[in-house]
């Protein structure tokens, strides 16, 4: 079987987002130069895939609006319902522990492994959250190495530190 995989691009601050689409929710963001990346986990996840990009295609409605108001300094609550994450449950409560993780703050590998009650697992933390096909929505930029230093970013490390300042500064105008 052979699955639609829908790709627009959405003008950010950051660049133009690839943002890909299944059945009408988002299943992958990604920064710009990462089309590579974009194809091979979402081709992991469907073998088969007729992709489609262009005027015709968009991604939902809600997942638009967030954006907008995340780069305007006002996101709200995730649109979690037009959004669907595949991966193994491993990877599934990574991403929901990122999801926990409040903007404007930052938690180490280790911590997020502790969190999740696997404390030797920092490794297969690291690697799961490499492999979040939701960047910014499902923050992984939020984790940091435990020296409280930037480490690997699929965005790059510039964009990592834009997106911390920018939560920052989004905590602070809320407070």
């Amino acid at each position: 079987m052979t699955t639609r995989v829908d790709v627009m691009r959405y003008a950010s601050p950051m660049g133009e987002l690839s943002l890909a689409t299944v059945a009408g929710k988002l299943v992958h963001l990604d920064f710009p130069g990462n089309d590579d990346r974009l194809r091979m986990i979402q081709t992991r996840r469907f073998k088969r895939i007729d992709w489609a990009e262009g005027a015709t295609t968009t991604a939902p409605q809600s997942v638009l609006r967030w954006l907008d108001a995340y780069f305007a300094g006002k996101a709200g609550r995730l649109p979690m319902e037009d959004i669907t994450l595949i991966g193994t449950d491993f990877q599934q409560n990574v991403w929901q522990a990122l999801i926990a993780i409040p903007s404007g703050q930052s938690r180490s590998y280790g911590g997020l492994a502790v969190t999740l009650g696997k404390p030797n697992a920092v490794r297969a933390v690291a690697r799961a959250n490499a492999l979040n096909p939701v960047s910014i929505i499902v923050p992984c930029h939020r984790v940091i190495g435990s020296d409280g230093k930037l480490t690997g970013y699929a965005g790059g490390l510039d964009r990592k530190q834009w997106l911390l300042d920018h939560e920052a500064q989004m905590r602070s105008a809320a407070a």
